[in-house]
């Protein structure tokens, strides 16, 4: 089998979760400025087998999307364009932050590397391709 990859997208970097081969678990994979974004993945698609990029859909509470949607919306067309079949699909990615903030607490990371902004969007990642990958195996 192949990869899953995962982005959460940002203004000024991207958090980037991988699945293993089996698609069972998510991992974080680095995080990557924005304006490397785009040869970052096409990059890693070259090396490893990837089946889909998910891309976190930042919605507002009222279901409605986010004002960093006008950034992430050009950007997966330039995507689509670039690698045709690959299939690109978007999951909300409401909270992913807080639970972000959450995991790192419960795992016992100190204030400083919670703090950590590019920690929280791979973090973030990891957790908008987990929910990806249950949802497929109910």
């Amino acid at each position: 089998m192949s990869r899953i990859v995962a982005i959460d997208y940002g203004k000024k970097r991207t958090g980037i979760a991988v699945s293993d081969t089996l698609q069972l678990i998510a991992n974080g994979l680095t995080t990557v400025p924005t304006s490397e974004l785009f040869n970052f993945l096409i990059d890693y698609v070259k090396r490893e087998p990837v089946e889909r990029i998910i891309v976190g859909q930042p919605k507002q509470m009222n279901y409605q999307p986010s004002e960093n949607m006008k950034h992430i919306t050009p950007f997966v067309n330039r995507l689509k364009k670039a690698l045709p079949d690959m299939p690109i699909e978007f999951v909300d990615e409401r909270f992913t932050s807080v639970l972000a903030h959450q995991a790192m607490l419960e795992g016992g990371l100190k204030k400083k590397d919670r703090q950590n902004k590019a920690l929280v969007d791979e973090i973030s990642a990891t957790i908008i391709l987990q929910s990806y990958l249950e949802s497929k195996r109910i």
